[in-house]
């Protein structure tokens, strides 16, 4: 289940918005993607840092309404399925969106993507967890392994 938002000057009219505070209802990027799909929809792909802050805003929203603060990532669509092939100066180009979109905006969080196992794409959300490098993990991109439940 999801918090469904809709907006009229938008390519993409609706948006999903799944949060769970429960920690065992929380899924792998392929399940959340194929949970996108059977409900007629695609994972997220953000084309501009208009859309970014629209998503972040929403995010806000969200969260704030559940009980306390909490922390927990986010999929996006965004993803590497060339793992074997991927160098450090080329593994950044080889992401792509799960939709097909050919957006190539990007919001990656300092020193991401790290890449190595780590093929699939969260939009970070984690107000508890001390500033790293490049400030709070709010919203910046990161990779992170497939199986990993968010």
């Amino acid at each position: 289940s999801g918090q469904k938002v809709c907006y009229g000057d938008f390519k993409r009219p609706c948006y999903k918005l799944a949060y769970f505070q429960d920690l065992s209802r929380r899924v792998g990027f392929q399940e959340a993607r194929q949970a996108c799909e059977i409900d007629g929809g695609a994972l997220l792909s953000l084309e501009s840092e208009a859309e970014q802050q629209l998503i972040e805003n929403m995010l806000q929203n969200l969260t704030k309404s559940g009980s306390g603060i909490s922390d927990g990532d986010f999929w996006i669509g965004l993803w590497r399925s060339d793992d074997g092939l991927a160098t450090s100066s080329t593994c950044p180009d080889l992401y792509q969106w799960a939709d097909g979109s050919i957006s190539p905006f990007r919001n990656w969080y300092t020193d991401e993507p790290s890449c190595g196992s780590e093929a699939c794409v969260v939009m970070y959300h984690q107000p508890t967890a001390n500033p790293g490098l490049g400030g709070p993990y709010l919203y910046q991109w990161n990779d992170d392994r497939c199986n990993m439940k968010h």
